[in-house]
């Protein structure tokens, strides 16, 4: 999108904003969200292009409130003033007469301060012409499949307090799978800001070395206990079940959170593993749905122990505790697990005879009040014995405790760290993702 093309959107947008504080009533309140993307779609199969196209999206949530009542309307947003300002006032009117329908909230929290930001990520995306040559180019001997999605994307804010908010970020991800003549897949993901024609060389070159040891036959293991090297991507999985009920404090406070036993001290994690929210990387905004800001840093657990659950202000009014700017659901939106002492060249020296487990999925809780993960490997996963790749493995179903895992089996963390990205695309692309290293751990539980 040109910069123009985005100014004119951000003037829309404010104007929209000025119209309604002048047409709202005295007892009335309103916040509005903006989402929006110009965004590039492009599927692969087989190598080749599938489908391929480019979206122009937006929508407008307003939230009116009143007399301790509120409700919703979400619209189109076009960036077309007429078109715009016509939806919005129809969904004013039709707000009105509906809150006088409704009961009271008891814990409805209206706009308050003053916060103000503004953040432009400008990046060095691929043409649209470019990103089919530049993706295919490593690829076009292999069963390769996969979509690209690139753009910027725009999250903004504003309320009858007078917070705006606007965030408008360039980014690409990339999201794909090397299939092998039997079946069995690499996945990976290519994500950022800039197109790194030397990483996506890098990312692409592993894959084929993984794609060429599944050609293997497989081992079938027995159930049991092993020692598995989780590559960054296995620990993202794990990592984002703490967003479904775990560091929030509503779930703390109701009794749901698989932290509940960290959160009274009855446990603790082992002293390799800390994790925050960062949001410096400036890859998601740091405002709410509240256009509350959050802390550039929020440090969750450290070295084990469990110092912050993520508070939003409807919480906090209800178990009359702090708000630190957590979206309406209490989830993690910038985690960042914190590295180790493990170098990559002493991955498989260290694993010596187990699994190295690249993908997991089919994630859930087993036992939410004792930690409990279940789900399966997926994708490159490997018996490995003296160090040494032996051979793929099928699919394993494990169940194990987090206490466990990141408690006391945890050997150690990698020294380095990778960014796996947030790849749905359900009602628009979504933005962000996790930073986080491999992890090494004894005795992993596998049930099936």
């Amino acid at each position: 999108m040109k910069i123009e093309e985005l100014s004119a959107l951000e003037v829309s947008f404010n104007q929209l904003i000025e119209n309604l504080l002048n047409k709202k009533a005295e007892n009335e309140q309103f916040t509005v969200r903006l989402s929006s993307e110009r965004s590039q779609f492009t599927r692969f199969n087989h190598a080749k292009v599938r489908q391929t196209g480019c979206v122009a999206d937006g929508w407008i949530e307003l939230t009116l409130m009143a007399d301790q009542r509120s409700s919703v309307r979400q619209f189109p947003f076009t960036g077309n003033w007429d078109v715009d300002w016509q939806l919005t006032y129809a969904a004013l009117q039709e707000l009105r007469d509906e809150l006088i329908l409704l009961p009271i909230d008891p814990y409805l929290v209206l706009p308050s301060g003053t916060n103000t930001s503004r953040e432009v990520h400008l990046g060095n995306l691929l043409a649209a012409e470019a990103v089919v040559p530049n993706v295919l180019e490593l690829v076009t001997e292999l069963d390769f499949t996969g979509i690209y999605a690139g753009g910027v994307v725009i999250k903004a804010y504003g309320d009858s307090n007078g917070q705006k908010h606007w965030f408008a970020t360039d980014s690409f991800t990339l999201d794909y799978s090397l299939f092998s003549i039997s079946g069995q897949a690499v996945k990976g993901t290519f994500a950022g800001s800039n197109w790194d024609k030397s990483a996506y060389i890098a990312k692409i070159s592993e894959a084929k070395k993984q794609l060429e040891l599944l050609s293997r036959p497989a081992k079938e293991l027995p159930r049991g206990q092993y020692k598995t090297y989780f590559a960054p991507a296995a620990v993202g999985d794990l990592l984002m079940m703490l967003s479904w009920g775990s560091v929030s404090e509503a779930d703390i406070q109701q009794g749901n959170s698989a932290l509940a036993a960290l959160w009274r001290q009855e446990k603790q994690l082992s002293t390799a593993f800390s994790l925050k929210e960062n949001f410096q990387r400036g890859l998601v905004p740091r405002f709410n749905e509240l256009g509350e800001v959050a802390a550039p840093e929020l440090p969750v657990i450290e070295k084990g122990y469990l110092v912050n659950t993520l508070v939003n202000s409807r919480t906090a009014k209800e178990y009359q505790k702090i708000a630190n700017g957590a979206n309406v659901s209490e989830t993690l939106r910038a985690p960042e697990v914190s590295p180790g002492n493990l170098v990559f060249e002493q991955i498989f020296p260290s694993l010596d005879t187990g699994l190295y487990v690249s993908n997991l999925h089919y994630l859930n809780w087993s036992d939410r009040q004792t930690g409990r993960i279940t789900g399966m490997t997926r994708y490159a996963c490997f018996w490995v014995e003296n160090g040494e790749i032996i051979a793929p493995i099928e699919n394993l179903r494990f169940d194990e405790s987090l206490y466990r895992f990141w408690g006391e089996n945890l050997v150690d963390l990698t020294t380095f760290q990778e960014f796996i990205p947030e790849v749905g695309t359900y009602e628009s692309r979504q933005l962000g993702g996790s930073l986080v290293p491999g992890m090494l751990v004894e005795d992993f539980t596998y049930t099936l």
